[in-house]
């Protein structure tokens, strides 16, 4: 037999053609699709790197936490009280002195001269006024003379006119020479009490010019006294008793009054100054307790004031200082301070996760039961302390959560955790 070959139209080949090319497509079209529905595969984290914690419910004290340094509570600042130029400094910054040591000598060769002219001045005044008292009590003792001699002559007078009048009566005297002896002792009394006027007003007179005259020697004592002390000014001393922090001043460096001179400050009385974020002072409030940490000892506090400027986005809080100082514990040493704002009740709380704040909603990895892998988890937090933040939603308790910072795998939704 012979085969009969059998010959196939181009039409059926071109249509076979376009079916297997369909078909092919749709199988492309397909695989990608399905490839990209595929979830990327979770990426591995080293489990011993990530800083993990479990969720707790309990008490939960609120409290911010600062950097400071200690500060005198008792700082004095000794000016200049007059104009001068540096002679000497007796002592150095981190010498003990006494309230009246001299820290610092001045000279003022204008102060210095004034002093003397005022004190020749008092002594001119005083010299004038015991001249005046000199000269007016010999008057007042002139006067006081006459009245007395008035007064005798009165006397006598009066006796004579009684031993006239008696000897009239009598007889054996002239009415007349009775008349004129008591004309005489009428007068003479007159007299007497004219004299004995004047005494009372020359010593009122004496009196007001002795007053003038003290004034003027008073107003000269005053001036005296303020160049004799602006003299002793000259010597600079402490004020009260301390340490001396600064002297700002040179040998040889002219000042005038009111320049400050030194910095004199109690090391035993001392206080802290916490700088406290602007956005976690605004909690804290006066009698608040707070703790000191010196790196030596940790001293019990209260908060005592609250400065309402804010510099480079913090605030200044003043600490006292309850308790002990420890040893080294002296002004300007760095030491933290933790301020308790608040104590929460029976609350959800974890660890301070690296990001997030409080009253805000993150997102935070929750590690599973076996510890293998976590899954990212939308939380709701709320009041936050130094260690600890308030968890109100989101969690639950015995969750473990990872508190690292986890940015890296921000595109991904799970992570699987190698040991």
């Amino acid at each position: 037999m012979v085969d009969i070959v059998r010959k196939t139209s181009p039409r059926k080949k071109l249509i076979r053609r376009i079916i297997y090319g369909l078909i092919a497509l749709s199988v492309i079209v397909g695989t990608s699709v399905l490839l990209a529905r595929l979830k990327p595969a979770a990426p591995e984290v080293d489990g011993g790197t990530v800083w993990r914690d479990t969720v707790k419910r309990g008490d939960m004290l609120v409290d911010v936490r600062g950097l400071g340094v200690l500060t005198p509570l008792d700082i004095t600042w000794v000016p200049a009280v007059t104009d001068g130029r540096v002679e000497k400094r007796l002592v150095l910054p981190g010498m003990a002195v006494k309230a009246d040591t001299v820290i610092m000598v001045l000279s003022n060769p204008a102060t210095e001269q004034a002093a003397v002219d005022a004190q020749m001045q008092l002594k001119e005044a005083e010299a004038g006024y015991n001249s005046l008292k000199a000269q007016l009590d010999s008057q007042l003792l002139d006067q006081k003379a006459t009245a007395t001699q008035v007064q005798s002559d009165y006397e006598q007078a009066k006796l004579q006119a009684d031993r006239d009048e008696q000897l009239a009566k009598m007889g054996l005297g002239s009415e007349l020479t009775s008349s004129l002896s008591k004309s005489k002792a009428d007068a003479l009394a007159t007299k007497t009490q004219i004299e004995k006027d004047r005494v009372v007003v020359l010593a009122n007179s004496i009196k007001a010019q002795l007053a003038e005259a003290q004034a003027k020697v008073d107003q000269q004592q005053a001036l005296y006294n303020l160049r004799h002390k602006q003299v002793e000014d000259l010597q600079v001393r402490a004020g009260i008793d301390g340490i001396l922090q600064l002297l700002p001043v040179d040998v040889g460096q002219q000042v005038t009054a009111g320049t400050s001179l030194a910095r004199v400050a109690q090391p035993t009385h001392l206080k802290a100054e916490i700088k406290i974020a602007e956005t976690q002072a605004k909690d804290v409030h006066e009698l608040q307790p707070a703790t000191v940490d010196t790196h030596n000892g940790i001293i019990p506090g209260h908060v005592i004031r609250v400065d309402p400027s804010v510099v480079n986005g913090t605030r200044t809080v003043d600490v006292a200082l309850d308790g002990p100082l420890p040893p080294g514990a002296v002004p300007d040493l760095s030491v933290d301070g933790t301020i308790e704002l608040e104590h929460l009740r029976n609350v959800l709380y974890v660890g301070r996760p690296a990001f997030g704040q409080p009253d805000s909603t993150v997102t935070l990895f929750k590690v599973d039961q076996e510890g293998k892998g976590a899954v990212r988890v939308q939380v709701k937090l709320g009041h936050s302390s130094v260690n600890n933040i308030e968890i109100l939603g989101g969690l639950e308790v015995g969750d473990v959560v990872i508190l690292s910072d986890m940015s890296r795998w921000d595109g991904f939704d799970r992570i699987r955790l190698t040991s």
